[in-house]
């Protein structure tokens, strides 16, 4: 197989959480531009709407599926409605994810579990779901996590995003589990851990601290709408095939300071 080729994502099909913007929208596009088919899911279905039409003019052939993954009843509807589709899933991207600051002493407990609810147990009974029902039964599959550098450090006190911290550190962890108990599936199981990017999520952040995370990070700079791509694309495809259990950072080097 030509090194070309070990990219190549041409009928496969890529289920991407959290896919109509930002990050996940960047992924989204990345894996259909190499030839898969995507689905993409949010809350919203405006914002869905708006991705598809993106994706559409790039002549990626996508579904949208809205509903809150961290409500578990949606975890089966979402698949579901991905094999009715296209008849499988090929590659799992469980991007979606949220946040809460507040001070540890004073973190609200519903505030806690939102956060675990969609950055990890959402993660884990999704991952379960396609498991079982598309890469199990194949013996093969990808799934590539997002998590997050905050996830390997913590972070400034003035920051205050305990939840945040906790729930990427496990993702990370979940990974390595995961993959070392399917990889007798032949299931490769990575996780991805993108540093500061501009989004909705973090724009209040960046609004008070960009100008000092430049500053730390050795390549002066955040990220940007294409430094996933190649990233999601190697991790989701052939050409990363005896890797699993690991985590590349994705953060200017600031992950190394």
């Amino acid at each position: 197989m030509g090194v070309r080729d070990l990219f190549d994502l041409s009928g496969k099909v890529a289920l991407v959480t959290g896919g109509s913007r930002g990050l996940g929208l960047q992924m989204a596009e990345a894996l259909g531009e190499m030839g898969a088919k995507i689905a993409i899911t949010a809350r919203k279905q405006g914002e869905l709407d708006e991705a598809a039409a993106h994706l559409g003019q790039r002549k990626i052939e996508t579904l949208t599926i809205a509903g809150d993954l961290a409500k578990p009843e949606t975890v089966p509807k979402v698949v579901d409605d991905v094999v009715k589709r296209f008849g499988t899933i090929d590659i799992l991207v469980n991007n979606a994810g949220t946040t809460w600051g507040a001070p540890a002493e004073d973190y609200p407990q519903e505030a806690w579990r939102k956060v675990m609810s969609l950055n990890i147990d959402a993660v884990f009974f999704l991952s379960q779901e396609v498991g079982k029902r598309c890469m199990i039964p194949r013996g093969s599959g990808k799934i590539i996590n997002i998590a997050s550098v905050a996830g390997l450090r913590a972070n400034p006190p003035e920051m205050a995003t305990i939840a945040y911290n906790t729930s990427k550190a496990a993702a990370i962890h979940f990974t390595r589990a995961l993959a070392a108990e399917w990889g007798r599936f032949g299931i490769n199981v990575n996780v991805l851990c993108p540093g500061f990017f501009p989004s909705k999520m973090s724009k209040g952040l960046l609004e008070k601290i960009e100008k000092v995370v430049v500053a730390r990070t050795p390549l002066h700079r955040l990220g940007g709408d294409e430094d996933l791509k190649g990233a999601i694309v190697f991790l989701a495809s052939e050409a990363s095939r005896h890797i699993t259990g690991q985590y590349l950072a994705i953060d200017g080097g600031s992950s190394v300071v």
